[in-house]
C-alpha cells in the first residue's frame, strides 16, 4: 500500500489530507464519539461544579452560589505537592482559570474546533489533576488523568476535530489561517 502523496498546504488545486480522508470509516466514528464524550466529560464538569446538581457538587457549594470549584479537590490534596496546590485552593484566579478551562476544554472537543489548544489545555489541567491526586489509591502510577490526557493527545495529534466535527471550517477561518496555534 503506498502513502499519500504530501500536499501543501495552500498551494492552489491541493487539499489537506488527514484522517477524515485517509482512515477507514469505522474508525472516524470512534475517534469523533471518543472526542465528543470528552468534551461531555469536560463540559458537565463545568455543569455541575456552576450549578451544583448534586453529582459531585454540592447545591449549596455551587459556583453560582458562592462556592468555590478548586477549594473541596485542591485542599484535600495531601500527597508531595499538597503545600503547592492546598495554597491556591480557593483563590479566584485559580477557581476562573478552573472553570474556563473546563468550558472551553469541553467545548472545543465537542465540535472539534480549537483543538491544539484544547489538547494542550487538556493534557496540562488532567496533568495537574494527576499530581494532585499522589498518592493515588488503585494504581501506583496510573490513574485516570493519565488515561484521558493520553487519549486526548492521540484525538489531537490525529486531526479528530476534522472528522464529524467542524475542524475543517474552524481551520479555513482567516482569523485562524493567521494564528495557527487557534487551530
Amino acid at each position: 500500500m503506498s502513502r499519500p502523496a504530501a500536499i501543501v498546504q495552500g498551494q492552489p488545486g491541493t487539499a489537506e489530507i488527514g484522517l477524515a480522508t485517509v482512515a477507514p470509516k469505522p474508525a472516524r466514528i470512534v475517534l469523533a464519539a471518543l472526542r465528543v464524550v470528552l468534551g461531555l466529560y469536560f463540559l458537565w464538569a463545568f455543569v455541575d461544579k456552576l450549578f451544583g446538581f448534586g453529582f459531585h457538587t454540592a447545591p449549596d457549594k455551587a459556583w453560582i452560589n458562592g462556592g468555590s470549584p478548586t477549594t473541596g479537590f485542591l485542599s484535600g490534596v495531601k500527597g508531595p505537592f499538597a503545600g503547592a496546590f492546598n495554597a491556591i485552593a480557593g483563590a479566584a484566579w485559580a477557581d476562573w482559570l478552573f472553570m474556563a478551562g473546563l468550558f472551553g476544554i469541553g467545548v472545543a472537543l465537542i465540535l472539534g474546533i480549537g483543538t491544539r489548544i484544547a489538547t494542550v489545555s487538556a493534557v496540562l489541567l488532567l496533568t495537574l489533576m494527576y499530581l494532585a491526586s499522589f498518592p493515588l489509591e488503585t494504581n501506583p502510577i496510573i490513574d485516570d488523568h493519565v488515561v484521558y490526557a493520553l487519549a486526548i493527545a492521540a484525538l489531537g495529534l490525529l486531526g479528530a476535530g476534522d472528522v464529524y466535527g467542524l475542524g475543517r471550517w474552524w481551520k479555513a477561518l482567516p482569523i485562524v489561517q493567521r494564528n495557527h496555534w487557534l487551530t
